[in-house]
């Protein structure tokens, strides 16, 4: 059977709000629920995608399996297996995909987390339409350490999926939710590990069998993942990490639609431009973080700091406004059911091989970078700037498509063209700098303060013009890997 659930998450005061709310119909039921969850020593349901849980509410144990795909992001829709069982111990026979990939192994199965919860249940009913909406409010448990969750999960019963994201913005205007890009499983499987106070970008699960347009959809959503996690730690640590992280999620993002634009239809424009100006919003408070680790202590540093704490509330402000967390719910709705999946002008580039179609992107991006750097001692700091977004982005892509271009041969070269374009892209970013800083100082009424040459970059403009011109010129050496 196949579940399709979106998730959003709430705080505490956002779930009374919407449980008094006219969007939801006045009668629900509540049960208590106590969820066990089951894995080897080493992860190896977790690392394949599956989770084992037995479930008891009243006098009553299921137990479920579940495989999720890959990159999932908010949208999840899983294979489930469901059975009665009578103990807190999972039940493992030769139908259960557990059992086809541990075999023997079933019987290192262990407890590793359990969830507790009350979960208040309604039935959204529209015509045909029928969704279940639930929110739980209580503890996960891994050893002696523990965290509280408040979350809500809409599973679509019947009806069309696009369903679930109407009735999402409609519960988004009655209070403040985000999209939620978590299971349970992997809030536990969190809570056993070290806490993060960053989430960087992982390598893209593309395999050759994929189309582009499934390429696509793994990579946009890994890329909505990043950004979600990001956002979090963001906004309760207000620390550079993950404001830098939750830059790059974006910047990626926006990387994937020119990369796949051969693919994508007029309707993804609106989305590009609304993950721009959510990126740019984010901007000013990450230049100045970037300032403060040059600035030495002093009035100048104090200065900044004060100019940060602002930045940073202009932040928080932004994240939390309607328009910003409305993005990332259509944008989940768009990946998985927008023009580019159903347009039939589009069936040749989105039924392409995704290798075929990484091929093709590497070398547009790379003949960008070849022909742009030819005159780079010549050319002006908007043109270098240009030359700089346009080696990020055949970053991004070869980032991306790495794992499609793993063979033997293949992986060294591949590593000679990063170690390259890292280069290009490191000598550019110092150029960027030596243009960019003054303007936000004058910006910030700083420019004439005698401590603000020590926030430039170091070297001159003329040596690190020469030093790019070398490196691109050793990028384009380095030759196509992908051929």
């Amino acid at each position: 059977m196949k579940e399709i659930e979106l998730k959003l998450q709430l705080d505490a005061v956002s779930a009374e709000v919407l449980g008094a709310s006219n969007v939801l119909p006045e009668q629900w039921r509540t049960v208590q629920q106590r969820d066990l969850y089951f894995d080897t020593a080493d992860h190896a349901l977790a690392e394949a995608g599956l989770s084992l849980r037995i479930r008891q509410s009243g006098s009553h144990r299921t137990q479920t399996i579940k495989r999720s795909g890959s990159s999932e992001a908010g949208l999840f829709a899983r294979s489930e297996w469901e059975m009665p069982v009578t103990t807190d111990g999972p039940v493992i026979d030769g139908s259960s995909p557990i059992h086809a990939l541990l075999g023997e192994a079933v019987e290192d199965l262990i407890r590793v987390f359990e969830v507790e919860v009350t979960r208040r249940i309604w039935d959204v009913q529209d015509g045909c339409t029928n969704i279940e909406v639930v929110i739980d409010r209580g503890t996960i448990r891994a050893g002696d350490r523990h965290i509280s969750i408040c979350e809500m999960e809409m599973e679509l019963k019947s009806g069309q999926p696009q369903a679930l994201f109407d009735l999402a913005r409609k519960l988004g205007g009655a209070t403040p939710v985000r999209l939620g890009v978590l299971t349970k499983p992997e809030r536990g499987n969190l809570l056993r590990q070290a806490q993060r106070a960053v989430v960087k970008a992982v390598p893209m699960p593309l395999e050759d069998d994929m189309t582009a347009a499934e390429a696509f959809q793994v990579i946009v959503q890994a890329c909505i993942k990043q950004f979600r996690l990001n956002e979090d730690l963001l906004l309760a640590s207000r620390s550079p990490k993950p404001l830098h992280q939750a830059r790059v999620a974006l910047r990626r993002l926006r990387s994937a639609f020119s990369i796949f634009k051969p693919l994508l239809g007029a309707d993804a424009y609106e989305l590009r431009e609304g993950l721009r100006d959510l990126a740019g919003a984010l901007g000013p408070a990450r230049e100045l973080d970037v300032l403060l680790r040059r600035a030495r202590p002093g009035p100048l540093r104090d200065r900044l700091q004060t100019e940060r704490e602002a930045a940073y509330d202009r932040v928080e402000e932004e994240l939390g406004s309607v328009k910003a967390r409305a993005l990332m719910l259509t944008l989940v709705e768009w990946v998985q059911y927008g023009s580019f999946i159903v347009n039939p002008d589009l069936d040749e580039t989105r039924t392409l091989s995704v290798r075929a179609f990484a091929g093709r992107a590497l070398s547009r991006f790379r003949r960008k970078v070849k022909e742009g750097g030819r005159n780079i001692r010549r050319m002006d700091d908007v043109a270098r700037h240009e030359l700089r977004k346009d080696a990020k982005k055949l970053r991004y892509a070869a980032d991306f498509f790495a794992l499609l271009f793993d063979g033997k041969g293949e992986k060294v070269r591949q590593q000679n063209f990063i170690v390259a374009l890292e280069a290009v892209q490191d000598e550019l970013g110092a150029l960027n700098d030596l243009a960019t800083v003054p303007h936000i100082l004058d910006r910030l009424a700083l420019a004439d303060h005698p401590e603000a040459p020590a926030l430039l970059a170091g070297g001159t403009k003329k040596a690190l013009i020469a030093a790019a011109a070398d490196a691109h010129g050793s990028l384009i050496d380095a030759g196509r890997y992908w051929r």
